[in-house]
């Protein structure tokens, strides 16, 4: 089974999560993602297997929300995916991909129902 995480090792959600994961035994492909972002098409993808639409993936509550203009409800998934790539500190977080799905470690037991 192949298991990534879009992780951030100063959120204590991120690393409460990839450690349950670890404890679980599960090899676990970690990808800081504030150093290697994912690409449009994959954040695509991830929003899809969580039934997501990209606002509900973003963190409104930081600076970057608000400067970088994405608090524009004109904008379309497209723009948004975009900005999120473009700054992913907007991107909440740890994401957990495994057999196909996807979840939000918020609470970090959630991702245990996707392995």
């Amino acid at each position: 089974m192949s298991v990534k995480i879009y992780h951030n090792p100063r959120c204590s959600k991120s690393r409460q999560t990839l450690q349950l994961l670890e404890e679980q035994g599960v090899q676990v492909e970690v990808i800081e993602y504030l150093k290697t972002p994912p690409t449009v098409d994959e954040l695509d993808n991830i929003l899809t297997l969580l039934d997501m639409q990209p606002r509900e993936l973003m963190r409104k509550k930081e600076a970057e929300y608000k400067e970088t203009g994405m608090d524009n409800p004109d904008l379309d998934r497209s723009a948004l995916i975009a900005g999120m790539v473009n700054t992913p500190k907007l991107i909440e977080r740890p994401i957990v991909l495994a057999n196909g799905k996807a979840a939000i470690g918020r609470p970090p037991e959630n991702v245990l129902a996707i392995l």
